[in-house]
């Protein structure tokens, strides 16, 4: 975490969200938005992207409907219908495909976008998942580094970011990407 010095008063103002890690089920969030990891239908599918829209309900596969897909590295929000959280933000990770088919850009996009979307729905918290990194294989010990690192580095009006993780492999890729607690 990082800190700007505003003045001889020594106050201090936190420069980023707040990040935070936990064991979890992303539907059940009680955030601001979201993060589905999806397809580029935004129709559907399995592993998060099937969990949330069966927690959501018809009405986010009707509204997906409309929005035309969604490339890889991009992002789209809708609401969250019947999920806790007031928003999902839909993203486009890249298929792993060895590393050298600018995979890397691709996911650090995926973070920037949503949380850029996040930015015009004024979503404070906001939970994502380790995208890309099921189904599509990235492997988890980079692609959870260029999440925490995109997302410190990126300028956002987000105040806590949750990396929801799917299992115990992800919780401590995580933990690692993180480093040491200050």
């Amino acid at each position: 975490m990082m800190w700007e010095y505003l003045g001889y008063t020594a106050r201090l103002r936190r420069i980023g969200p707040l990040l935070e890690v936990v064991l979890g089920d992303i539907t059940v969030e009680r955030v601001d938005a979201i993060v589905n990891a999806a397809n580029e239908t935004l129709l559907g599918g399995g592993g998060v992207d099937g969990a949330i829209h069966r927690a959501a309900g018809p009405e986010l596969l009707a509204h997906c409907r409309t929005l035309g897909g969604c490339p890889t590295g991009q992002a789209k929000i809708t609401p969250g219908f019947g999920l806790p959280a007031r928003w999902v933000i839909h993203t486009v990770g890249p298929i792993w495909g060895g590393g050298s088919r600018g995979e890397a850009e691709l996911l650090a996009s995926c973070y920037r976008e949503s949380l850029a979307r996040a930015d015009e729905a004024s979503a404070r918290a906001v939970a994502f998942p380790a995208i890309s990194t099921g189904v599509y294989g990235y492997p988890i010990a980079p692609a959870t580094q260029i999440a925490v690192d995109t997302v410190r580095s990126t300028p956002t009006e987000v105040e806590l970011v949750r990396f929801v993780c799917f299992n115990d492999e992800a919780l401590s890729a995580y933990h690692a990407a993180l480093g040491p607690t200050p």
